[in-house]
């Protein structure tokens, strides 16, 4: 799935402030961007079609959520990325992870490893 800079401005700002009307996150970007109402409308309603945003009428407005947390945003675009370029999605997977950690501290390694773990026991509980 691939999500334009607005887009992902537009997912970020509901991230931290929904539900939100079209003209609540056109306040919040055009502080930052130019671009019109109708721009953030059209937006909200790609990324409602793309299933990524849910909506609520309140009057004459839709009020915008949405659908998927920031963390599973995240590894659905890690995910993406490693289809387009490894023949074995697991396998690409744990091959961008290892790189990846080569660039972590130790807090973050600290912090993925309790991840790990906590999964672990999840799997491990069902």
């Amino acid at each position: 799935m691939q999500l334009g800079d607005l887009e992902k401005q537009v997912l970020h700002t509901l991230w931290q402030q929904a539900p939100a009307s079209a003209k609540e996150v056109y306040a919040i970007l055009s502080k930052s961007r130019d671009g019109s109402l109708n721009t953030i409308q059209s937006t909200l309603d790609r990324l409602f079609k793309k299933e990524l945003l849910s909506r609520t009428k309140e009057g004459h407005a839709w009020y915008y959520s949405p659908r998927i947390e920031r963390r599973q945003m995240i590894a659905k675009m890690i995910n993406q990325a490693t289809e387009e370029f490894a023949e074995h999605q697991q396998s690409g997977l744990i091959a961008a992870f290892a790189s990846m950690s080569e660039e972590l501290d130790a807090k973050q390694l600290d912090e993925l490893e309790a991840m790990i773990q906590e999964r672990r026991q999840a799997l491990e509980g069902r």
